[in-house]
């Protein structure tokens, strides 16, 4: 009685998000969310566990998201996973992290590479640990013939250093005479940036209350649609997407038009 149970309470909880899901589908829905996963390591300090037990929590969450954000239609899910600043925590912490890739798209790729997700990341990959670069290079690999939604870590990544360095290659292009002062517009200098080939955010996503961008994607969110909540990333769910979608449902966007 109780696995048949389980059963149904599963299918049901399946037959509503399948519901939920068309219900939203009647409007736009985001074509790239950007999400700041934030609130890990408060979620293990108020149950006194260390902050890694947070942080591999939170990599749960990742999977259920992704799963969600590409049966809704999302094109693309870009996940702030670790800045440029987060190398300032306890090494012990830092450890932990960067082996959390290794561990979750060694259980998660088969999965993504059966649902059609392509892997991608952005950041500066040249102090990353070997062992973390080679299970992003492994999944990005496995999955570059997937066009599905695209699943994009941040991953050392921090945004004015992305756009020093854009900066820096079109002066060196323009030194070289690729390009001249006439030419840079807004969609050039923006192919000089780590997202070329993606749509600017539609929404993003911050949990855990704290409401700043905290060196994400600033060129790219510029008419971005916000939200914010003070859910803590491990407790992040499938409804507290929905929220977040139809609250983007509901805004006018006029990129500065009327």
């Amino acid at each position: 009685m109780f696995d048949k149970m389980k059963l149904w309470k599963n299918n049901s909880e399946s037959s509503n998000l399948q519901d939920t899901i068309e219900k939203l589908k009647q409007q736009p829905i985001p074509a790239h969310v950007a999400i700041i996963m934030d609130g890990n390591g408060r979620w293990a300090s108020k149950r006194s566990l260390p902050r890694v037990a947070g942080h591999h929590e939170g990599m749960k969450v990742v999977r259920r998201v992704t799963r969600f954000a590409n049966k809704l239609g999302v094109k693309t899910l870009t996940l702030y996973a670790f800045s440029t600043e987060n190398w300032k925590r306890p090494k012990l912490e830092v450890d932990f992290l960067m082996k959390l890739p290794e561990e979750f798209l060694g259980t998660f790729l088969p999965e993504l590479i059966e649902e059609n997700v392509q892997v991608r990341m952005m950041g500066n990959k040249e102090i990353l640990p070997k062992f973390t670069l080679t299970a992003i290079e492994k999944a990005i690999d496995a999955t570059k013939e997937n066009d599905g939604l695209v699943l994009n870590f941040a991953m050392n990544y921090g945004s004015r250093a992305e756009i020093l360095e854009a900066v820096k290659h079109v002066l060196t292009d323009s030194k070289s005479g690729i390009i001249d002062e006439e030419q840079l517009t807004e969609e050039v200098f923006s192919s000089y940036l780590m997202t070329n080939g993606m749509n600017d955010p539609d929404l993003l996503i911050r949990t855990s209350g704290e409401i700043r961008l905290s060196n994400f994607m600033l060129w790219q969110l510029a008419y971005s649609e916000f939200w914010f909540t003070d859910v803590l990333w491990p407790d992040f769910n499938e409804e507290h997407f929905v929220e977040a979608v139809e609250v983007f449902q509901k805004r006018q966007r006029r990129f500065g038009g009327v």
